[in-house]
């Protein structure tokens, strides 16, 4: 009977210093594979390997697409490209954005959950917001363990909090006992789970991750169809109920749990006003242009027509900036204004 032999790690935010503690305290000769993702920046290159390797006794790699999978070794997900596996190999794929992020957190656990079953350990570190909730759910369905970060330790709560709330979690720990854990369930026999206790949509939607055409173009969409459209690419939404789980992807695949779709939702709204306030701008030029111009002319009438034309626009010139300023930001689950995650230092 095989072992909890595959570990997948979700982190975000704070997630430098959690995953250099968790893997420091694991030994080199840990009977399991570690696959590890962590928000970073599409543009940045990941120094996590490098950390890790620092951190802790077992090699650290960004693996290529098709490697075979090996114990005693941790894979990071490198920038831009969800990290999948499948029976006996890692797969890299350029799939939709889940949760506003490549790589994220719940493509890789559905991945595993799906391909590995019972024999999957699912860990959920600090982050902000919900990327990994739906697939630690996904784990604990397909018959793997789940084990969340005590969210009053963590930097940032809100990934472990998510967790708690919207899965039947096996073990909440601070970060200090976690690796411990994971060596006891790496020498303990998995047990065998029905096949059909699996999720229904579960491999339609690691179909559409993968960019698979017949997925992305069957209209048989899991869910229902939703009253919102997608943040990113404007389609319609599905709604997908997973117990008390709510999330919405869209035809091309993007994905959002509750709280990434509002924080997605107040990007798109920002985008516009933004937008909005360039084109006012511009108006504003304008108008003044052509009613100094009309003055030169001797046209009073009709430089007065696009004076009045620029008083407005500066009145929602001036309404906009106040509700770009005063907008308080919502929390967010990638480097911050430096980029540090994507980077050595340890800072945020």
């Amino acid at each position: 009977m095989s072992a909890h032999d595959i570990i997948v790690i979700g982190a975000s935010a704070g997630g430098v210093e959690a995953l250099s503690t968790l893997v420091g305290a694991l030994p080199a000769d840990l009977p399991a594979a570690l696959f590890i993702v962590m928000h970073i920046p599409a543009q940045s290159p990941s120094r996590m390997p490098d950390i890790l390797m620092r951190a802790g006794h077992l090699p650290a790699i960004q693996p290529s697409d098709g490697m075979a999978i090996a114990h005693g070794q941790i894979y990071i997900a490198p920038p831009d490209q969800h990290m999948l596996i499948e029976r006996g190999r890692i797969r890299l794929v350029r799939g939709p954005r889940e949760n506003r992020h490549r790589p994220a957190i719940d493509p890789l656990f559905r991945s595993a959950a799906r391909s590995y079953g019972p024999q999957v350990v699912g860990v959920i570190v600090t982050g902000a917001l919900d990327d990994g909730t739906a697939g630690l759910l996904a784990i604990k369905q397909c018959g793997g363990v789940a084990i969340v970060q005590n969210p009053e330790e963590a930097l940032y709560p809100g990934m472990p909090r998510s967790a708690l709330e919207n899965v039947l979690v096996d073990h909440c720990l601070p970060l200090a006992e976690i690796a411990a854990l994971l060596v006891r369930l790496a020498h303990t026999p998995a047990h065998a789970i029905d096949a059909a206790q699996a999720p229904n949509e579960l491999e339609q939607e690691m179909s559409v991750t993968n960019m698979d055409l017949a997925a992305m173009t069957n209209d048989d969409h899991p869910g229902t169809p939703s009253a919102f459209s997608c943040p990113e690419c404007g389609g319609v939404l599905w709604e997908l109920n997973h117990g008390e789980l709510l999330r919405f992807r869209c035809r091309t695949g993007h994905a959002y749990s509750p709280e990434s779709m509002v924080a997605g939702q107040s990007d798109t709204l920002e985008e516009a006003l933004w937008v909005a306030l360039k084109t006012l701008e511009e108006s504003l030029s304008l108008s003044r242009r052509l009613a100094y111009q009309a003055r030169t002319r001797g046209q009073p009438l009709v430089a007065e027509r696009f004076f009045e034309r620029a008083r407005a626009a500066e009145q929602r010139i001036a309404l906009i900036r106040q509700v770009l300023i005063r907008e308080a930001p919502l929390a967010t689950d990638i480097s911050g204004p430096n980029g540090s995650l994507a980077h050595s230092s340890p800072a945020h």
